[in-house]
């Protein structure tokens, strides 16, 4: 074969590639498509054939922990061996930065939801939205959206409510709030940053804040800016470097992220409350 060669090495480098790195995940897709247009481009780029996608599935790869198509930010992929380690690596806080929108309720608590209710905010200040804000931080129990990856007799809740069926919710279950402050206000619009655990629904946050004030509130947009240890800022991968040798490069980067690395100890110390999370 012509070229056959070259096309050998890329598709050895690419088997060879174990670990995890970060990818950033643009608002629209959801992370599955995201995380397929990638194996896509790497199976391309190597010149391995997927015909029949059976050779797809050769390349083992998958993603840390779900974002709605409507957010954008960091997602953490696992490659080779590492995808047996995402949830242990991942076990830590996330950090994500929304932007709320007050007067407005939507079916999916989110802009790309039908409006429910409108109700008057002027009233609202600053100082309200700050005092609201400590009742939310700390262990809380929250009441996850219907429109969400939760399922029930092995569906999406999402998927049964877009049908049209009855969904009942979920029980308020308990979630942890590391930290969240207001950044920005701007009536209607306000800006948090939100460190949380898993199972979390900044989403829901943004409605019950919204509860709270004697209004209703949804959130505009969402970006996860920090998945454990993995940062959008310092990790996250742009979709025009999503290439092998890119990949492998960002591997190397991220090995001091991962456990049994002397840097780990002072990653526990940032966060004295992630050991207990990881120990759930």
């Amino acid at each position: 074969e012509a070229g056959g060669v070259v096309l050998g090495k890329s598709a050895d480098k690419l088997f060879s590639l174990s670990g995890l790195f970060a990818v950033y995940k643009p608002k629209g897709p959801t992370s599955a498509g995201v995380l397929n247009l990638l194996k896509e481009r790497l199976l391309a780029e190597a010149g391995v054939q997927t015909n029949g996608n059976k050779r797809n599935q050769v390349l083992k790869i998958g993603h840390g922990g779900t974002l709605d198509s409507a957010a954008a930010g960091v997602l953490v992929v696992g490659i080779g061996k590492g995808t047996k380690m995402l949830k242990t690596v991942l076990a830590g806080s996330k950090k994500y930065t929304a932007i709320g929108l007050l007067g407005k309720a939507t079916d999916t608590l989110d802009a790309t939801g039908r409006v429910t209710e409108e109700k008057p905010y002027d009233q609202i200040t600053k100082g309200d939205l700050e005092n609201v804000l400590q009742k939310f931080t700390g262990d809380i129990m929250q009441v996850p959206p219907l429109y969400s990856a939760l399922k029930k007799d092995g569906e999406r809740l999402s998927t049964l409510m877009k049908r049209g069926e009855a969904v009942e919710a979920k029980p308020a279950r308990p979630v942890r709030v590391y930290s969240l402050s207001l950044q920005q206000f701007q009536p209607p619009l306000f800006t948090l940053d939100v460190e949380c655990g898993g199972g979390f629904y900044v989403r829901s946050l943004v409605s019950d804040i919204g509860k709270e004030l004697s209004t209703c509130a949804t959130m505009q947009e969402l970006t996860r800016t920090k998945h454990g240890p993995f940062t959008l800022e310092e990790h996250a991968l742009y979709e025009d470097k999503w290439t092998i040798d890119e990949i492998a490069r960002s591997l190397e980067h991220c090995t001091s992220l991962l456990p049994g690395e002397p840097s780990h100890k002072k990653l526990k110390t940032d966060h004295p409350g992630e050991t207990a999370v990881s120990c759930e």
